[in-house]
């Protein structure tokens, strides 16, 4: 029988890898199912590129199974060399658990914690902090071939340019994850991104080693590419974080409204939780009024709102319209110094217009700053100066700090004063 979970998630484009794909159906057909993705906490939030894994472990919540959530503070202490050229900088122990704790605050916005079917969440120091060398190496290393390790990618590709011992144990100590997890908590299903697919079906085989037959299977989401090639999860400004102090809410907003219309359905399938005949209805207005950018607007709200809060969704809208409209006054000085942050900067030393359009470099010479100025081209803080005399003064800066001067329509330079 078609399972309704598996079936979402094939049309959604969403599965890359199934170590056993019948016997999965007929287990998420026979009851409730343990679920477990994880994550090492190398740094104190997550970002964007860590979502769909995590986005599909709550999809098997909302299907009535339940997620267990594992935050890798062992595992952080070492380093996994998937996807990497090089060695990994170790982080101190302080640093790691103080992005253990970011990351878990993080997974309660993420996932319902309560109920029946309420997420687990687990660090894999508590298990593996507890055992020694010598009981790795008897225990666990010993139905561990070098030669099976060889053969994994994550490994394989780092042969020329080199690997450490810490490094090449990585996928023993997560393979010791899914092992501890399946006997403790019942845990069948082990899902991540593409790239775990040699640490996953590790677990199983050490599983299979040491316990013979269980009752475990794997499965992987794909990598997320952007259709004109380029990696997926940066902004102008660097990753796209999910902590609203490293990204806030409406450049967040602006990152997803930001997606080309190739890309925002297969983004919508991925990022939200929109039935497919919403989707198919969003799809539609993509190919005849692509204008009106209904799916970029729908999935930048549904994104927002899951990882940050409905408050935080009305607070990117708030902004985006009120720069629309060119109504800075509408917005704080917070949310002005948020905005505008990626915009040329200048500090100076000139009150008069004139010369402070020279000096912060927005116009080229007097006569093309007097030229402006009279056109009506230059505003302040949102509202038009015609008068080549005017003086800034305090009036015009926002709390004594700053001022936003536009020059056209679109060109914004936030000035500050020496």
């Amino acid at each position: 029988m078609a399972n309704a979970l598996l079936e979402d998630l094939r049309w959604r484009g969403l599965i890359y890898q199934e170590t056993h794909p019948e016997e999965i159906e007929a287990l998420l057909n026979k009851e409730s199912v343990s679920v477990y993705c994880g994550t090492d906490p190398t740094a104190d939030s997550l970002h964007i590129g860590h979502l769909l894994p995590f986005m599909t472990l709550k999809r098997f919540q909302q299907h009535g199974h339940r997620p267990v959530v594992l935050i890798g503070g062992a595992t952080g202490m070492i380093g996994d060399p998937s996807g990497r050229t090089d060695e990994r900088t170790l982080q101190t122990l302080d640093q790691v658990q103080r992005n253990v704790d970011g990351i878990s605050a993080q997974m309660e916005q993420l996932f319902d914690f309560g109920g029946d079917t309420g997420a687990m969440r687990v660090d894999n120091k508590d298990w593996l902090g507890q055992i020694d060398l010598l009981t790795f190496l008897r225990d666990y290393g010993k139905h561990v071939g070098v030669n099976y390790l060889l053969s994994k990618d994550s490994i394989a590709s780092r042969l020329e340019t080199g690997i450490s011992f810490t490094e090449f144990t990585y996928t023993i100590l997560q393979a010791i994850d899914f092992g501890h997890l399946n006997k403790a908590h019942n845990v069948k299903l082990q899902i991540g991104g593409s790239d775990q697919w040699g640490n996953i079906t590790s677990g199983l085989e050490l599983m299979r080693r040491m316990y013979g037959e269980v009752e475990a299977f794997g499965m992987t989401v794909p990598l997320v590419v952007k259709s004109d090639g380029k990696k997926f999860g940066k902004s102008e400004g660097g990753a796209v974080w999910l902590d609203r102090t490293k990204t806030s809410p409406y450049e967040f907003y602006q990152f997803w409204i930001n997606t080309p219309d190739s890309d925002v359905i297969k983004f919508l399938k991925y990022f939200t939780f929109l039935s497919k005949e919403e989707i198919d209805a969003l799809e539609k207005s993509v190919e005849t009024e692509p204008h009106l950018r209904l799916a970029q607007k729908k999935l930048a709200e549904e994104v927002t709102k899951y990882v940050h809060d409905e408050a935080a969704l009305e607070e990117a809208i708030n902004i985006t319209q009120a720069l629309f409209k060119g109504d800075l006054k509408a917005l704080t000085a917070d949310q002005l110094r948020t905005s505008f942050k990626d915009v040329p900067q200048k500090a100076v030393e000139n009150t008069n217009l004139v010369e402070v359009l020279i000096e912060a470099g927005i116009a080229p010479s007097k006569r093309q700053a007097r030229e402006d100025i009279t056109n009506g081209a230059i505003s302040l803080n949102g509202e038009k100066v015609t008068d080549t005399s005017h003086e800034i003064t305090s009036v015009d800066k926002i709390e004594d700090e700053f001022t936003i001067i536009r020059r056209g329509k679109k060109k914004y330079f936030m000035i500050t004063y020496k």
